[in-house]
């Protein structure tokens, strides 16, 4: 029997924060997405033009390097795919992500974290950095308030 697994990418700790209580929640296994440069308080003012978030966002074909060694999926069968909007989108260190793994086979469930934004085209652009035999769920918002229990409720629905 494979096991989940939830995998996210946070800066501020709100989206990791639910990637461990969801992780609590299910039972999976929990990996956290790793910059290979982090990112300061300067690179991620959406205010500054020139701040690397912002240049790199701009860019749709941005892909900040990921640090470690790429993730062995071989016993996980649905992965849940944690992340911030940033300008509508997760940002695209997520489909590094994405695109230095084969997720053939299994299922990605993606939740993302805003304090007012939707979904965007969360869907689109990270399902585009997957195989076609990758199977998807629609994502889906999460905020700070979504209790464990909503976040199980949610995890056994999707």
């Amino acid at each position: 029997m494979t096991k989940p697994l939830v995998a996210y990418f946070s800066c501020t700790g709100t989206t990791e924060r639910l990637a461990k209580a969801l992780s609590a929640q299910v039972g999976a296994d929990l990996y956290r997405i790793e910059p290979a440069t982090p990112y300061t308080p300067a690179d991620l003012n959406w205010r500054d033009d020139n701040s690397r978030s912002s240049v790199e966002m701009r860019d749709p074909q941005s892909r900040p390097g990921v640090a470690g060694e790429p993730l062995d999926l071989i016993e996980y069968d649905v992965i849940y795919l944690g992340a911030p909007i940033w300008w509508g989108v997760p940002p695209t260190i997520v489909n590094t992500f994405l695109e230095t793994h084969d997720f053939s086979g299994k299922t990605i469930v993606p939740f993302v974290t805003s304090g007012s934004s939707g979904v965007g085209e969360t869907d689109a652009r990270l399902r585009a950095s997957c195989s076609e035999q990758t199977g998807w769920r629609p994502a889906t918002r999460l905020d700070s308030a979504t209790s464990p229990d909503q976040l199980r409720l949610w995890a056994e629905s999707a």
